[in-house]
């Protein structure tokens, strides 16, 4: 079988370059576009070079239509205003598309759950391997244990990160109310502050922590009478996601349209 050609979206910033520097490491894929955002300073510089490898000739570029036309697949860790813009081309073009972008509201999800009647998506809040485990273990936690076990999921990144809770966050609080059979959004407490009353049964809670350079924490606590089980992985540098972002779309080349998750990469769906 002939090598898989990717496209990196937002090939200069630290997760593009990360993803171009885990192609070149990686057997059966290939690095064919580099794309940026209209107008940035970095169109047109070498995608090697940007990633700290010898030049690849693969230029970053704002036009992802010309991009994907000898693609295979997109690999996209950018802002929702940006994948729901790759979303529609990637549709077109009958590629896979891989995201990796948090921060995504539900109406950007109901965007991207639309276009998958035609097109291949693999969507996640995290792409690491272990990540995902984890996510798995917490639901099945979540379904042993009942309302006695209190939930608390506590995440730390790096100052410059936007977005909180983070997408790993939010995953892993999805794998916890799954696990209870509960909806996320009906038992979630976020942003503590003040006299707040005692804690609601029943309640997923979250509290995100930022500074310095960390690249990702996240601790799924189960909080009981007199003991706590604490389940925990700790990032150590982003090119875990990007090979487990690899592995996704390799394993989703070829496969029917449809919205697929790291749960199905893995096969951890009935874990």
């Amino acid at each position: 079988m002939s090598e898989m050609r990717l496209i990196v979206a937002g090939a200069g910033g630290r997760m593009g370059r990360a993803l171009t520097r885990a192609i070149s490491e990686t057997a059966g894929v290939v690095l064919t576009g580099a794309l940026e955002a209209p107008g940035s300073e970095l169109l047109g510089k070498d995608a090697g070079v940007l990633a700290g490898l010898p030049a690849n000739g693969v230029e970053l570029s704002g036009d992802l239509w010309k991009l994907s036309a000898n693609a295979d697949g997109i690999l996209d860790f950018t802002v929702p205003a940006a994948t729901l813009a790759n979303v529609a081309i990637a549709a077109q073009r009958g590629i896979v598309h891989v995201i990796g972008t948090t921060g995504l509201s539900a109406s950007d999800n109901a965007v991207i759950q639309s276009v998958t009647k035609q097109a291949i998506v693999v969507k996640s809040g995290n792409m690491s391997l272990g990540v995902n485990l984890l996510a798995a273990l917490t639901r099945r936690v979540a379904q042993s244990l009942d309302d006695g076990f209190d939930i608390e999921i506590v995440e730390m990144h790096h100052r410059a990160k936007i977005d909180a809770p983070s997408g790993t966050a939010l995953l892993l609080g999805e794998a916890a109310a799954a696990g209870r059979n509960v909806d996320l959004e009906t038992h979630s407490a976020r942003g503590r502050d003040g006299i707040t009353g005692a804690r609601k049964s029943g309640d997923i809670g979250f509290a995100s922590l930022r500074g310095g350079t960390v690249t990702g924490d996240h601790s799924v606590i189960f909080a009981g009478p007199y003991e706590r089980i604490e389940l925990t992985h700790k990032a150590e540098d982003r090119m875990i996601f990007a090979h487990g972002a690899l592995k996704a779309a390799m394993w989703a080349h070829g496969k029917s349209p449809g919205l697929y998750s790291m749960a199905d990469v893995l096969g951890l769906a009935d874990f």
